[in-house]
């Protein structure tokens, strides 16, 4: 019986061929030190023509190269590459050398041992970052782990050096659905990894190339939360959206109010079309975020639905307000009017998501 563990690691890349040497260098060192690893590495380049294709070709059977030209993007390249992977344990990690390949066995040996997620993290007890990682590097990374808290209680969810058992990412596959880079956040909660493990290691500043984070990858983070907050919390976070669209429509409703009487606009038209406006903008809002799975419905038949269950929810709210103010004399109305809101307003969510916005 073999005792041989095969494990792939899959590296993406776009412009890191300065990097590659050295990567290729430490990891067949780590391949002399532990070959019951019997590691294959893939480099799954996004197309770079920066000398990647001819230098792999220079190397070892044990390392393929698959150039990327289509569905470009660090996420998919690491998708592409678990999908192309032959071996059970699985390890993902950065061509920039910030993440160390000594600790492969480490993590694959935790993996054998009951783990099936593996984060090398840089906020355990033990880890540690190059001295001139930056303050600013290190408060972005902090506030988009604290963003990330409600879906995980792992410390350093942002990693990108991870290990995972190939029966972990099959499970969850198909629900892949990445924006940005993190997609270790993505794995972990897409493949419902419970038991997982983080170890610590040394983060190192890269020394060759240029980093790919910028503030329209940070947009692209905001946008991948969202994603996995309605997946992991769907009706809490649609309804939570609904709120803050509504809580939208009460602004634009003054607003356009407050504009039509500055020109002599009568009260009574003035007070309708900001109500009409204000419909319009709460639905376009509603349809594009909080029920974006369903914008390739029919956008009249949606429209006439909202409007439906805005006026189901607003009758609500109305004999809601009057119920209250009747069952305690001394409310006063401002209260019996919020009650009456928040009540109208689930009604509304409600017949919205299960009729007007239905998940197919």
């Amino acid at each position: 019986m073999s005792n041989l563990t095969p494990t792939s690691i899959i590296v993406p890349t776009y412009k890191e061929v300065e990097n590659l040497p050295r990567l290729v260098e430490r990891v067949d060192q780590v391949r002399s030190q532990y070959p019951d690893l019997a590691i294959e590495l893939l480099i799954m380049d996004d197309d770079s023509g920066d000398g990647t294709e001819q230098l792999v070709e220079l190397k070892q059977p044990w390392i393929r190269l698959i150039v990327r030209k289509e569905n470009r993007g660090l996420s998919q390249a690491v998708i592409d590459g678990l999908k192309q992977a032959k071996h059970e344990f699985l390890v993902v990690m950065d061509a920039d050398l910030s993440h160390p390949p000594e600790k492969i066995p480490e993590m694959v040996q935790h993996l054998k041992e009951g783990a099936d997620f593996v984060m090398g993290s840089r906020y355990v007890p033990g880890a540690s970052t190059d001295v001139d990682w930056g303050m600013f590097r290190w408060l972005n990374s902090k506030v988009a782990t604290l963003l990330a808290r409600p879906l995980t209680k792992i410390k350093d969810p942002m990693s990108g050096f991870f290990a995972l058992h190939r029966t972990t990412f099959e499970q969850g596959k198909y629900a892949l659905n990445p924006i940005g880079y993190k997609i270790g956040l993505e794995l972990l909660i897409k493949c419902d990894c419970q038991n997982f493990q983080e170890i610590p290691i040394h983060f190192a500043d890269r020394q060759y190339g240029e980093s790919k984070l910028s503030f329209k990858e940070q947009l692209r983070y905001i946008q991948h939360l969202r994603r996995l907050f309605i997946y992991r919390y769907s009706f809490g976070t649609q309804m939570a959206q609904f709120a803050v669209v509504g809580t939208s429509g009460v602004f634009v409703n003054l607003f356009v109010l407050t504009i039509l009487i500055w020109f002599n606009v009568t009260v009574e038209l003035a007070v309708a079309v900001a109500i009409g406006v204000s419909m319009v903008t709460n639905f376009v809002l509603n349809r594009r975020f909080t029920f974006s799975y369903a914008r390739d419905g029919s956008i009249i038949k949606q429209f006439l639905g909202f409007i439906g269950a805005s006026s189901v929810g607003a009758v609500v709210n109305y004999a809601i307000t009057l119920y209250m103010l009747a069952l305690i004399p001394t409310l006063i109305p401002q209260l019996a009017a919020i009650v009456g809101i928040l009540v109208g307003m689930f009604f509304n969510f409600a017949i919205n998501r299960l009729f007007v916005f239905k998940d197919k």
